[in-house]
């Protein structure tokens, strides 16, 4: 904690730093020449000599302890082994909830922070699908595509885990205060490798992307722009040999750049869990399939991929009005309401987009706008 919290200090000037050192405790009895061979700048090894490295330590270990989080080091069982195995894993990890869940096998879902309707849709049905079969959905807690991923991990009664590019005290963005809540209070948990307090710079966030893409055994991208933080991940992916996966989009969309650029590159076109379950390595397949079928006594409860299209016959002025919906586009109500004028009264087509948003089928966004639900 005290060469996480020392200036200048980064995860590799640290972890070369303890390998010459022998352990981390032999920090504070170091000299001054002791401690600038071990490579780290001169103005850190005087922070660390004149006890301020040690002081700072111990107040950041004592309030993270009173806000009821925890600190991870390499040292931890419960540090995650794949995470351990990346170039410059982090020296300390902030945790709130479960740090057991880290060890847990995980699909990391990312993307864009504007996502179409289709977007949405997607990473809340695959994220739902793949949580129901025990692997953990990993993402960053932004707008878009991760709020969507943690909620569909939550709704199946998963474990999801996010990683803040700020303290685990700054909850970023603001709006996501409830979502934090759910996700530890479901049995998730929340980490960062940043002090308390740390506000959320922009350049923290494609730092904190080695982790996801690290902590996973491979990434699924939902739309990303050209020149996005999603790109950034899929590369450290790569270069982390983890499995990259991708949900194709309208080529229209700019959103649609990222994951079809993947799949031309070699990523994996993904359109339900099946997809990703077939590509994950043989053991952790049947650890998965073990617990699925130890928890329904037995049984195995694989199930089939959730169709995008129901067989199920509705009322007929409710097949209507769906009929007129996408998945991928939403439409306007009074748009709805002059596309059905001649076949359905307007109190009609109030009913129908009721049961129809009561039975999951279409879900409302703002403006009075509808898309069909996955």
């Amino acid at each position: 904690m005290a060469l996480t919290l020392t200036p200048g200090m980064g995860p590799t000037r640290i972890n070369r730093a303890v390998k010459a050192l022998g352990a981390a405790e032999n920090l504070f009895d170091a000299s001054l020449t002791e401690l600038e061979a071990t490579g780290m700048p001169a103005q850190s090894a005087q922070f660390i000599f004149d006890g301020k490295a040690r002081e700072i330590a111990e107040d950041e270990i004592h309030k993270v302890t009173e806000a009821g989080g925890s600190i991870l080091t390499q040292q931890d069982a419960a540090y995650p082994d794949r995470l351990r195995e990346i170039y410059d894993p982090p020296a300390v990890l902030w945790v709130r909830g479960n740090a057991e869940l880290l060890a847990r096998p995980g699909i990391a879902v990312v993307g864009t922070r504007h996502p179409s309707p289709y977007g949405t849709g997607m990473a809340e049905m695959l994220s739902r699908d793949l949580a129901n079969r025990r692997l953990v959905i990993l993402s960053g807690m932004a707008r878009g595509v991760d709020t969507a991923a943690h909620k569909g991990a939550i709704e199946a009664g998963g474990k999801t885990v996010a990683v803040w590019g700020t303290g685990i005290d700054v909850i970023y963005p603001k709006e996501n205060k409830k979502l934090a809540e759910n996700i530890v209070a479901s049995g998730g948990t929340i980490i960062s490798e940043y002090p308390l307090g740390t506000f959320p710079a922009p350049q923290n966030f494609p730092i904190r992307n080695r982790i996801l893409s690290g902590m996973s055994v491979g990434v699924l991208v939902i739309e990303a722009a050209e020149y996005s933080g999603t790109r950034i991940t899929a590369r450290l992916a790569m270069e982390q040999n983890r499995d990259v996966y991708a949900v194709p989009g309208n080529v229209t969309n700019k959103n649609a750049w990222g994951p079809n650029t993947l799949i031309k590159q070699g990523a994996k076109l993904t359109a339900t869990w099946e997809d990703v379950w077939e590509d994950l390595p043989s053991h952790i397949r049947r650890q998965l399939e073990d617990e699925i079928s130890a928890a329904s006594g037995g049984e195995s409860k694989i199930t089939e991929a959730a169709s995008l299209f129901s067989n199920k016959p509705l009322p007929e002025q409710e097949q209507m009005v769906l009929d007129r919906l996408k998945h991928d586009e939403s439409v306007q109500l009074d748009d709805l309401i002059e596309q059905l004028e001649a076949e359905l009264g307007s109190a009609e087509i109030f009913t129908a987009l009721f049961e129809l948003e009561l039975a999951g089928r279409i879900r409302q966004l703002p403006g009075k706008n509808y898309v069909r639900s996955f």
